[in-house]
């Protein structure tokens, strides 16, 4: 969670994308979780361009002798203009920037960009579900090329490719276990499009009408439009859980029972 400095930092550089000139904002996604990767993998580098006692200007330029061959105009404005923020702590230099990499992959998709964060959600259940892929993708001792190889091998052409974009930076390790990254990456896919994820356990599937009538009302709610991701929990006895950030809604059979028995206990 960002604070402070580091969280407003974030929303002016949001603010910067969005009115970014168009341009191959793919692209662009990628060259920024690669300036991302950088940054985790080299503390000094990051420790200096987020250093209040070095003047904006300073590293601004620095960045620009680091990474200007690399990259394209936008994403080197981004860059700089990230360095010459504040920042809470040096690591949330690295995180704002991968965050701008996810809404810029977002942008790429256009229309399709609600689709980001269910195809995430399903891949996310599709590893969690399957030992040996989760084995493969969390194994310390294989390369991230291997990673890439393996998930383009299974998801190539059956996903938008701004999502596979973001499965294989979420399987570079450099963000934690693939997992929490795509938690972290559906969120931010939903939050570039102005909506909430709601994640609702479920005894059995909820029909069309059912989602309508529930993702209206908790919009109504948290006053904002919410993005169901329905998930089939055999131990749901009857009811429903429903989790949007750090808020539970747990109306389901067995927490009333077990509210009634507390009650009875009391």
């Amino acid at each position: 969670m960002l604070r402070g400095v580091s969280a407003q930092a974030r929303t002016e550089l949001i603010s910067q994308l969005e009115s970014s000139p168009g341009g191959d904002t793919a692209k662009l996604g990628e060259e920024l979780f690669g300036v991302a990767t950088v940054f985790r993998g080299e503390p000094a580098l990051r420790r200096i361009v987020t250093d209040a006692s070095i003047e904006p200007a300073a590293k601004a330029d620095l960045v620009g002798n680091v990474f200007g061959n690399a990259l394209g105009a936008n994403s080197l404005e981004l860059v700089k203009a990230a360095v010459q923020q504040g920042w809470t702590g040096s690591r949330d230099l690295a995180d704002v920037i991968e965050n701008l990499g996810v809404v810029a992959s977002v942008r790429s998709a256009g229309n399709d960009g609600p689709r980001i964060s269910d195809e995430l959600f399903e891949v996310r259940q599709l590893i969690d579900g399957t030992a040996g892929l989760r084995s493969a993708l969390s194994d310390p001792s294989r390369s991230g090329a291997d990673k890439v190889a393996l998930l383009r091998g299974l998801f190539g052409g059956k996903v938008l490719p701004a999502t596979l974009l973001l499965l294989e930076q979420a399987s570079s390790g450099t963000h934690g276990a693939i997992d929490g990254a795509l938690e972290d990456f559906q969120h931010s896919a939903a939050d570039a499009i102005g909506e909430k994820i709601a994640t609702v356990h479920t005894a059995r599937e909820l029909s069309g009408s059912d989602r309508e009538r529930l993702a209206q009302a908790l919009g109504a709610q948290y006053d904002t439009s919410i993005h169901l991701q329905v998930v089939v929990d055999p131990d749901v006895i009857g009811g429903l859980r429903v989790e949007i950030g750090d808020d539970v809604i747990d109306g389901t059979v067995a927490n009333r029972l077990e509210d009634a028995q507390r009650r009875l206990v009391g």
